[in-house]
């Protein structure tokens, strides 16, 4: 079994579970501006059966993925989500997505510390050599996170999604093991 501190951070911790479960993703999913953040695709509200199947599968370690809901130490509650897709096992490399649900709750640290503890998972355990993921150019406060977390822009694609009627770029990142390690050897060595 894993050291437990391998899913507990300064601010949060990783749990199994599924978001669908605790009935908050129904609520999630409500707010427009939330879903807007998640997906390039427009918002459609879908119905809670169809989320409890896709948590139910990123939950597992199936091969393709795995998904940890994140808590607040200081209270329990439930932030949020993140999940680490593998995208090849062969070349080591991973995709990561997260969402914070509760508007109250962004900008408050929580969201770096999940990203932190997913890069810690992704590359300790599973042994990844890279970890990828995009992000919209309007949502700054992530790009923000991202870069705190160690990513590094790799790239970008121009005006590739329309929202309000304004082109958006898609900005893409990623981070690799030695660039993860580098930045976390105090942590690493007292592990």
């Amino acid at each position: 079994m894993p050291d437990a501190s391998l899913f507990k951070g300064s601010l949060v911790y990783l749990t199994p579970g599924r978001v669908a479960e605790s009935g908050l993703w129904a609520r999630w999913q409500r707010d427009s501006q939330w879903m807007r953040l998640l997906d390039s695709e427009p918002p459609r509200p879908q119905p809670e059966a169809h989320h409890r199947k896709e948590d139910e599968q990123a939950g597992l370690p199936d091969g393709n993925g795995f998904g940890f809901c994140f808590r607040t130490l200081a209270d329990d509650q439930l932030v949020g989500f993140v999940y680490v897709g593998i995208l090849s096992w062969v070349h080591r490399d991973a995709i990561v997505a997260i969402g914070i649900g509760d508007r109250a709750l962004t900008g408050k640290g929580y969201g770096t510390d999940a990203m932190r503890l997913a890069l810690r998972y992704a590359f300790s355990e599973l042994d990844l050599h890279r970890v990828t993921l995009n992000v919209f150019s309007n949502n700054e406060r992530a790009i923000r996170s991202y870069e705190k977390a160690g990513f590094k822009h790799e790239g970008r694609l121009r005006q590739a999604m329309l929202r309000d009627g304004a082109r958006l770029d898609i900005i893409y990142m990623g981070i690799l093991r030695d660039e993860w390690l580098k930045m976390n050897a105090n942590e690493n060595e007292t592990r």
